[in-house]
């Protein structure tokens, strides 16, 4: 395996794990205590190992004795103790899967996996699997019961957008958590980097490192993660890397590939909430303006939240500079705008108002086309808003 006079880093849940079982648990009392109290029912269990001895091969320790020592390895290595049955489905592809009971380990191998693995890779892989085991065991089953609320809030066709979007991240970050338990159980990132991209492209013998430039290479391209069930492998190796490495930007890295920049158009459960908070002092701040009039701009306020008060916290400039995309840009510069013509007479002097802020959340491009395009304002007028902020910067 790998260089064992390394330690491996804690394997820790993800920030993301950790902000969605609190905001459940705050949001959502009720439906966070019944995820916390269903169980797997016996007939579920039940149709699960009927359908597994059915349409599988079992591999059974006395024929296969490296496998399930590898695997008695693994579990050691992340601290599990559970009895494991291991299955080879019939299917090509080169895959592997938990089937999650609690108290009990169900493992489903697909394809050659298993033959076209080194042996570190394939505790890699085992590494991978049981980490999903382990995750969804510790810490009295919060992080299942998470799982258990999102999966089944998606099995609804009414399903939010925000619920959508929840269960893909949390999805997303278990992937590397498992990830991280595959270079646990191996001692070394390069295998699981190894597994990740072999059952990727079906290749008997792959270079980590040179994957690992690959990877960064994409760099450029800095949107977020667009899996639904797994980030991209790119993605996932270098989110990899640079945990083992200890790099002290790891989580701002993920939150920025992984989960992505604030998006009016994705928003989860937790940002649904920031988008709020944004919205409501980013208006308190544009009232607070000189030139707003403050009975209209209250009274604008308060049909979207009728318990506004003057007196609440503005939005400050750093707060938004570098962490939204363009859709949310355009719905600042709209709530700008609403607030502007709100009072007819001090109109402009409330857009250069908007102009002014538009300059922290790099919207002045936006702002510019919105004048034109929505209040239909000629370049000269949409000059004369601008001439302001030019000669105070004079």
């Amino acid at each position: 395996m790998g260089d064992e006079s390394q330690s491996p880093p804690a394997l820790e849940p993800l920030a993301y794990h950790r902000l969605i079982v609190e905001h459940l648990r705050e949001n959502e009392p009720e439906i966070w205590a019944w995820g916390c109290s269903h169980q797997t029912r016996d007939e579920q269990v039940q149709e699960m190992r009927s359908y597994l001895l059915r349409e599988t091969y079992r591999i059974d320790a006395a024929a296969h004795p490296h496998v399930h020592e590898d695997c008695a390895a693994v579990l050691a290595k992340l601290g599990l103790d559970a009895p494991a049955t291991l299955y080879q489905a019939s299917d090509g592809a080169m895959n592997a899967a938990l089937c999650f009971v609690p108290g009990e380990i169900h493992l489903l191998f697909h394809g050659p996996v298993l033959e076209k693995l080194s042996r570190d890779e394939r505790i890699a892989l085992l590494g991978h699997e049981l980490a999903h085991y382990r995750l969804w065991s510790i810490e009295d089953g919060a992080f299942y019961a998470a799982t258990t609320i999102l999966d089944h809030a998606l099995a609804y066709p009414g399903a939010a957008p925000s619920h959508v979007e929840t269960a893909r991240l949390y999805r997303l970050h278990t992937e590397l958590y498992a990830d991280r338990g595959s270079a646990v159980a191996t001692g070394a990132p390069d295998p699981a980097i190894a597994t990740l991209v072999k059952t990727m492209t079906g290749l008997t013998a792959v270079d980590p490192q040179a994957y690992l430039r690959q990877a960064a290479e994409a760099e450029s391209d800095a949107r977020g993660s667009q899996g639904d069930t797994h980030p991209e492998i790119f993605l996932r190796a270098q989110a990899l890397d640079k945990w083992w490495r200890g790099d002290a930007e790891t989580d701002a890295w993920i939150e920025q590939r992984i989960r992505g920049p604030l998006s009016i158009a994705a928003l989860d459960l937790p940002r649904q909430h920031e988008a709020t908070s944004i919205t409501r002092r980013f208006l308190t701040r544009l009232s607070a303006d000189p030139a707003a009039d403050a009975e209209a701009t209250g009274n604008l306020i308060r049909r979207f939240f009728p318990d506004w008060r003057a007196d609440e916290e503005a939005i400050e400039d750093a707060a938004l500079a570098g962490r939204i995309d363009g859709p949310f840009r355009d719905y600042l510069v709209a709530l700008s705008l609403d607030v502007a013509m709100a009072d007819p007479d001090g109109r402009d002097a409330m857009l250069t108002a908007g102009a002014r802020l538009a300059a922290s959340y790099d919207g002045e491009s936006a702002f510019r086309a919105a004048l034109k395009r929505d209040l239909k304002m000629t370049k000269a007028a949409i000059e004369r808003v601008f001439s302001p902020l030019k000669k105070a910067s004079a």
